[in-house]
């Protein structure tokens, strides 16, 4: 593997190239403006390092007692060991330690809805026709369906092509026809499927709303979309 190596001649322009390349990692560049405040959260990590470094025995203090159990899923804990995750989290740390609290929160909402299935919901569901259960995964813009068991997206359907749902609500069963005479139906397993309709009816809703208008709200389309009424 090749390596390059980089000397830098003081701290502030080791935070400037550290920060251009976190930026360039995200498809942005040095002109976006988060740069300056990615600098600061560097040259903020680098301080903390100084006055750890004055006793070794406090920073292995330090590590240990982060519990990275609690603030990393399990399966990341299968692939890393604590040693390896300690210091990924510590840098993590940096980038919102200067932060006030609605900052932070705001961070965190723009980091999470930057993640690949944000807006995504799942429910364990049974296809009419299989004998097994599937999930299907309601995004914002489309229906996906899942293998249970290995993950693998089988089939989507997007809202854009649908024509009509209806819920049976004797047999507690979805019907969804689309353009080009496909036509699936399912109950579900793990949720009632008054919320199946109501996530779809939702989402369809959200669709329909344009910038100019996003003040006022059509409460009546609104509730046509998402009123499922079960039978008497």
């Amino acid at each position: 593997m090749n390596e390059v190596y980089l000397r830098c001649e003081n701290e502030q322009q080791y935070a400037q190239w550290m920060a251009g390349c976190r930026l360039a990692s995200k498809g942005k560049s040095l002109a976006d403006s988060s740069f300056q405040s990615e600098i600061q959260s560097i040259r903020s990590f680098l301080a903390m390092q100084k006055t750890n470094s004055g006793s070794s025995n406090n920073a292995a203090a330090s590590d240990e007692s982060i519990n990275t159990h609690s603030l990393v899923s399990p399966r990341y804990h299968k692939k890393y060991k604590p040693k390896q995750l300690t210091p990924r989290i510590l840098d993590a740390y940096q980038n919102i330690a200067q932060l006030s609290l609605t900052d932070a929160l705001m961070r965190f909402l723009q980091i999470w809805q930057a993640l690949p299935d944000f807006g995504h919901s799942y429910v364990v569901v049974r296809f009419k026709g299989s004998r097994k259960d599937e999930v299907l995964g309601i995004a914002p813009n489309r229906l996906i369906r899942i293998d249970l068991g290995v993950g693998d997206v089988v089939k989507t359907w997007r809202y854009n092509n649908m024509k009509q749902w209806n819920v049976n609500w004797d047999i507690k069963q979805m019907a969804i026809e689309f353009e080009g005479n496909v036509n699936i139906a399912f109950g579900c397993v793990t949720a009632d499927c008054k919320i199946v309709h109501e996530f779809i009816g939702g989402y369809i809703f959200m669709s329909t709303r344009s910038r100019e208008k996003s003040d006022t709200l059509n409460e009546e389309l609104f509730h046509k979309l998402t009123g499922g009424h079960e039978a008497l």
